[in-house]
């Protein structure tokens, strides 16, 4: 099943030149999301905005429209912890941040942060880590404001080319930054970032700008150039294009992860540390597919 998430009456009168720095219009994301759980059928979600063990959200507030994607670290479904749940709560809570109108648009950082720091004084129990990238477009200012921790992230594309990426942040090979909460008298054990460790930058956006964001299960699978082939074929700016061409992404992703005779990007990054491995990785995929277009409400 497709989850297609648009807010607003939004005017997608992109632009794919230049702009004038004047311009006085407001900006916001047109965006589909699309996935497949490893270990579900294809484009399946869960209850919630889950594919497997990832979990992401859209929201928006009259400022900033704000996306989210975190990646359930599965190691934890060997101690009998569903890895889900962490990324979900984590998500599920950022999204409500935003929506309360709790967050600065130039602080992406500061909804990670106050998103996990509520999971830690949470009064349910909960055991789990996740990676997180949060993206937030200022409406007005026409920036893009980001934070990233761990292997999931997102790209800037204009005119068939990356014009800014987030950057991954690994402590060693397959071993991201990550958020965790720890069983009692394992905090020491247990691999847990800060959120203020995330990767943060801001960017200015144009109309017709393209951004994706996704978890680790799509960079694993497809390099930059496969992607960029794949986002040629978006010449609107309408919803069913956008989400066509997020479920074409997520689909030859979900396919490149389960041939083993392809040199994935992970099967590089693997023998680059001194590993023989060939083949995709099968993951989780999350794709979020945003266009900036002008806002009109």
């Amino acid at each position: 099943m497709l989850s297609v998430l648009s807010y607003g009456r939004l005017v997608a009168r992109a632009v794919l030149g230049g702009l004038s720095q004047t311009d006085s219009r407001d900006y916001s994301l047109i965006t589909a999301s699309y996935g497949f759980g490893k270990d579900f059928r294809k484009g399946i979600l869960k209850k919630g905005m889950c594919y497997g063990d990832d979990a992401c959200f859209i929201a928006r507030h009259r400022s900033a429209d704000v996306l989210g994607v975190a990646d359930g670290v599965g190691g934890w479904r060997d101690y009998g912890v569903d890895p889900s749940q962490f990324s979900a709560t984590l998500m599920k809570t950022c999204e409500r941040l935003v929506k309360e109108g709790r967050f600065t648009p130039s602080n992406p950082v500061g909804i990670l942060t106050s998103g996990y720091y509520e999971l830690l004084q949470n009064k349910v129990p909960l055991l789990g880590s996740s990676t997180a990238c949060i993206v937030v477009l200022d409406r007005q200012g026409h920036r893009l404001h980001t934070c990233n921790l761990g292997d999931s992230g997102f790209l800037v594309v204009r005119r068939g080319e990356v014009v800014h990426r987030s950057d991954e942040q690994q402590h060693y090979f397959n071993t991201p930054f990550q958020l965790s909460i720890a069983p009692p008298g394992a905090e020491g054990v247990v691999l847990s970032d800060s959120p203020e460790a995330a990767d943060s930058s801001s960017f200015d956006v144009q109309l017709g700008d393209i951004i994706l964001t996704a978890t680790d299960g799509l960079f694993d699978n497809m390099p930059d150039y496969m992607i960029l082939q794949e986002l040629k074929k978006l010449k609107t700016t309408n919803y069913e294009s956008i989400m066509q061409t997020a479920q074409s992404i997520a689909k030859q992703a979900h396919d490149l992860a389960y041939d083993p005779n392809y040199m994935s990007p992970f099967a590089q990054f693997a023998c680059d540390n001194g590993l023989n491995v060939r083949g995709g990785k099968p993951d989780d995929i999350t794709v979020l597919l945003s266009i900036v277009a002008e806002y009109t409400d």
